[in-house]
């Protein structure tokens, strides 16, 4: 079997004990008549007997046990020559425990244990920790915070206006600690902005601030629904029908005579020049009558912008098949003009068509015929198109009762759709072979020669609609891309923000004095009491304030073993940091 003895190593730097009380020392005698320890049975390590009854220790850690040195086994040799065993190597003596203290009660069979931490002398059944004098002691049962030895000595001022504590470190405001964190970074909100109703109470013309902040609150309001509203108007297309006037006009230009030069030698008769015409095709829109005069001079458009081809047909018996067609068409690189222009030689009535292709934006189909009967629509964008069928359904109740997503057709669309039933979502890919690209503008016109060897000019004119962009919209898109006022609101938000938060520090401050004018006595006394409570907050400290309050409290027996562990525990970290500076290793 094997034997396991369990004892700190000697140092043999140190070889004098810390001094004890006959008290300690009585409590540090091994117990009578018990089991040897350090023999191993059955796997198991017995450190030491069972424990006397326990002595109450306030603001310390739960009870540690210290062992004195380890008794003879009968079944071993000669016991090894005892060590001077320094009390850092040592765990402390267990005192008697009162009865309203808890006995720290050992893990039961069947919970897990937690993993030994480094300092512990673990086996199977039991885990104990060996560790130096002055360092905190650590517990891992459950339910059993990790509290320090010793009772750390903070230097501390505090100023009674803000109540802010000052440290060795660096002062910690009691009051302003958590807004700094709650305020960085973070949008204000409207309630930072009302004042207190103390306030309101001791200033009454503050309540005019409060009505202009309800009626800002109201503005606000306003204000962000309506700019709901425009964002929504502006996602749909917002046009305008206005009139475009079309000026065709044609001029003659007959022949002639042009004599030749008098230097010319050997020649006489007369040249004359080929007689032609000119065919001028412009356009502008009628002036507005509500707009003003700076908005129509920014709604001026070029003629071209309006249409997306425009081809000239004349007589294909005069001008053959090759020479009867002139033909424009719009690119991406098209630059706009005002008019368009076309000259040719002839001295007869030239029969001609303009057919001009108007450029919907956005497009815009011509229906089916009888579609266009049935919905009393003719070339509509494809959404209006989708929208007068809905409401044709609605108004003849062709939606199914049960089956909400069918349409039920009447004889009219069975007709058109050559089907009785149909999915409301099959109307976009239904209406698709129905629809046809748009009609182009055709007009007649008569390009009149008359003899009488005069230019003469012909002019005629035609109104057509069109639709343009509304100056509505651009209007609201300035309105949302103007960003001046927005940074001059913010900069005075910020500054209302900055007073209220002066006034309610102000007001802070004044209760603080109030009440220490209205009895300072009293005043005193809840103030050290919220002082030590914050205190004690910020430096993590555990006691029994009830008994901590009487001197009687620091004159008890265990004050004296609080100090020499306190004393040793410095004293070992000095010789650390001097063996560390000097190079100084133990072996």
């Amino acid at each position: 079997m094997s034997q396991q003895r369990i004892m700190a190593p000697p140092q043999p730097h140190l070889n004098q004990q810390i001094p004890m009380s006959p008290m300690q020392n009585q409590q540090h005698m091994p117990p009578q008549n018990l089991p040897p320890q350090g023999h191993v049975q059955n796997q198991q390590v017995r450190l030491m007997g069972p424990p006397p009854p326990p002595v109450q220790r306030p603001m310390f850690a739960p009870q540690q046990y210290m062992t004195g040195p380890t008794p003879p086994n009968p079944n071993m040799g000669p016991p090894p020559q005892q060590q001077n065993i320094p009390l850092s190597r040592t765990l402390p003596p267990q005192q008697p425990q009162q009865p309203h203290m808890q006995h720290h009660q050992p893990m039961q069979q069947g919970r897990m244990a937690p993993p030994p931490s480094p300092g512990y002398v673990s086996n199977a059944n039991q885990t104990q920790m060996i560790r130096p004098m002055g360092a905190p002691i650590q517990q891992n049962g459950p339910g059993t915070p990790n509290q320090s030895l010793k009772r750390p000595q903070m230097q501390s001022t505090m100023s009674p206006m803000n109540k802010t504590i000052v440290t060795n470190n660096a002062p910690i405001s009691m009051n302003t600690a958590p807004q700094i964190t709650a305020k960085s970074n973070k949008k204000k909100k409207l309630a930072d902005k009302i004042l207190p109703q103390k306030v309101r109470d001791l200033v009454p013309e503050s309540q005019a601030y409060m009505d202009l902040l309800a009626f800002e609150r109201k503005l606000d309001f306003t204000i962000t629904r309506k700019r709901l509203d425009i964002q929504e108007a502006i996602k749909r297309p917002m046009k305008q029908k206005r009139k475009l006037r079309i000026f065709i006009s044609n001029t003659f230009y007959p022949g002639k005579p042009q004599l030749e030069s008098e230097n010319a030698e050997n020649t006489a008769g007369d040249l004359t020049t080929v007689p032609s015409w000119e065919l001028r095709v412009e356009g502008r829109l009628l002036d507005d009558q509500n707009a003003s005069k700076p908005e129509q001079n920014k709604m001026k458009r070029k003629f071209s912008s309006f249409f997306k081809s425009l081809v000239i047909e004349l007589d294909k018996d005069l001008y053959g098949p090759d020479n009867h067609l002139v033909e424009w068409h719009r690119t991406t690189n098209t630059a706009e003009t005002d008019g368009f222009q076309v000259k040719r030689p002839g001295d007869k009535n030239v029969k001609c068509t303009i057919l001009l292709l108007l450029d919907y934006q956005p497009l815009q189909f011509k229906l089916d015929s009888r579609l266009a009967r049935l919905l009393g629509i003719h070339t509509q964008t494809r959404p209006m198109i989708i929208n007068a069928l809905w409401q044709y359904i609605k108004t003849h109740k062709l939606q199914d009762a049960h089956e909400r997503e069918f349409i039920n057709c009447d004889k009219y669309l069975e007709q058109i759709f050559n089907c009785n039933r149909m999915r409301f979502g099959e109307i976009p890919s239904r209406l698709t072979p129905l629809l046809n690209p748009a009609d182009p503008i055709v007009i007649n016109h008569l390009i009149g020669v008359e003899s009488g060897g005069e230019i003469n000019k012909k002019t005629a004119c035609y109104d057509i609609e069109v639709e343009i962009d509304d100056q509505l919209k651009q209007q609201m898109n300035n309105f949302f891309l103007s960003t001046g006022n927005q940074q001059e609101i913010q900069n005075l938000d910020n500054k209302i923000h900055e007073t209220v938060d002066t006034i309610n520090e102000l007001k802070t401050n004044r209760e603080f004095l109030l009440s220490f004018a209205n009895d300072p006595q009293k005043f005193i006394q809840k103030w050290l009491i919220s002082q030590m409570r914050d205190l004690k907050v910020i430096t993590d400290q555990v006691g029994n304030p009830e008994e901590e309050r009487k001197s009687d409290f620091f004159y008890q027996a265990w004050t004296q073993e609080a100090v020499c562990r306190y004393f040793y525990g410095k004293v070992q970290q000095k010789r650390a940091e001097l063996e560390q500076a000097l190079g100084i290793r133990n072996s």
